[in-house]
């Protein structure tokens, strides 16, 4: 009956709350959002943020995400064309709300730091669309909501060992922009995260 199912989902909420720290219930609007493992690529896979100056306007987005209260953000990987993440909505902010943000600011500040220093890379994303010159982010990013521990702890390695994969460091927790030195030893240089359990 839906009333058991009620019951049961409502147990198994508690006990995911505990392991994943979900620290806002939406009381109108049960269930409430999970983390989400996020992928975003540029439009046909191109480099454009090969450059650090580039991921660090991933991290001013993920700042201003995080000190707002718009995000609690548990992993983070920023490689030269893609972008993974475990976050999750906080308060009255929607995923839909959180990715638009994300996609438009960082797009928009991709889109101006490329005018003024590499035009010639930034031509490599030109679509002329009838609502656009540039392309930055191709559409329809992957959002995967993590219902189990184990799943949630396979994004989790796979999105630290995204930069060994690529090889672009020999371990991961060496790798700046990257959440994996975090839980290695700690240590959140972006002041950014949280760990997922909570500690």
């Amino acid at each position: 009956t839906a009333n058991k199912a009620l019951t049961i989902y409502s147990k198994n909420y508690v006990a995911l709350r505990q392991v994943f720290s979900i620290k806002k219930i939406y009381e109108m609007n049960f269930p409430t959002i999970w983390p989400q493992f996020f992928t975003a690529s540029i439009y046909k896979r191109k480099f454009l943020l090969k450059d650090d100056a580039y991921k660090d306007i991933i991290i001013e987005c993920l700042q201003f995400l995080v000190a707002h209260n718009r995000i609690e953000l548990s992993a983070f990987a920023i490689m030269s064309n893609h972008v993974h993440f475990i976050w999750q909505p906080l308060g009255k902010f929607s995923l839909a709300q959180i990715q638009t943000s994300f996609m438009t600011y960082t797009s928009k500040a991709i889109k101006n730091k490329l005018l003024l220093e590499n035009q010639p890379l930034l031509e490599q994303v030109r679509v002329n669309k009838f609502d656009r010159t540039y392309q930055i982010w191709k559409r329809e990013p992957l959002s995967i909501e993590l219902f189990t521990e184990n799943v949630f702890l396979q994004k989790l390695e796979y999105i630290h060992e995204n930069p060994v994969s690529a090889g672009l460091v020999n371990y991961g927790d060496i790798y700046k922009y990257s959440s994996a030195k975090f839980y290695a030893d700690g240590f959140d240089e972006f002041e950014i995260l949280t760990h997922y359990t909570g500690n």
